[in-house]
Order: structure tokens, then C-alpha cells, then sequence
């Protein structure tokens, strides 16, 4: 399989898929306002209705359906990733934090030595 990327030609029903679906998702949440005297359970239908409309307008176009591909792809490759056991992400994170706890001690420890440098000997303020 090839690494180039993949070059996708965007036609005018694609482009107007997409609009149905940019369309679809201001209908749901405008639809979601204006029934604001409505229960919650009837303005989360809008709502829901709406990005479902929209999920599937996108899905049929060549876009949405090259983003199932490239999600797939993605699932298929975090499968193939060796991850770390428990004892060793808990060493991992150790020494993350032994060393954040290290650098903290030498910045302090930096500052007050430019502190006193500056204060004390240059400036004379003590």
C-alpha cells in the first residue's frame, strides 16, 4: 500500500451533500431553540434528528465516505500498536514525575541564586 496521500475530486453533489448536512445541523439546533417550551426530551430529538440528518447526507458523499475508510484504517492500526503493561506505564509515569519534581528543584533553585546574585551583590537592595 502506498503512502501518498489519496487525492479526492470534490463534484457539485458532494459539495451539495455537504451543505444539506452544514444545513441540517443549524435546522437541529435552531429546532432545539425554538422549542424551548417543549419538554427536554422533544428538544433533544431536534437536536439528535438534526446530526443524524446531517451523519448521513455527509456519509454518502465522497468525503464522508473516504473518512470511513481513513477511520477504519485508524482502528485497524491501533490494533496492530504494542501497548505497555500496567507496571509499566506506572514505571513510565514515575519517572515522568521524578524528573518534573527534579527540574522544579533546579529552577527554584536557579531563581534564588540570580536572585541573590542580582539583589544582593549587584544591586545592593538587602
Amino acid at each position: 500500500m502506498s503512502n501518498q496521500p489519496v487525492q479526492t475530486v470534490t463534484t457539485s453533489a458532494d459539495k451539495a451533500k455537504l451543505v444539506l448536512a452544514g444545513c441540517a445541523i443549524v435546522a437541529g439546533v435552531v429546532g432545539f431553540y425554538l422549542l424551548a417550551g417543549q419538554s427536554a426530551l422533544v428538544r433533544a430529538a431536534a437536536l439528535l434528528g438534526g446530526l443524524l440528518c446531517a451523519i448521513a447526507f455527509a456519509w454518502t458523499s465522497q468525503l464522508g465516505r473516504d473518512f470511513t475508510g481513513f477511520a477504519r484504517e485508524s482502528v485497524r492500526e491501533t490494533k496492530k500498536v504494542v501497548w505497555p503493561s500496567r507496571k509499566e506505564a506506572m514505571q513510565i509515569t514515575g519517572v515522568v514525575f521524578g524528573f518534573v519534581v527534579l527540574m522544579a528543584i533546579f529552577l527554584w533553585g536557579t531563581d534564588k541564586i540570580l536572585e541573590i546574585v542580582l539583589y544582593d551583590l549587584i544591586l545592593g537592595w538587602r
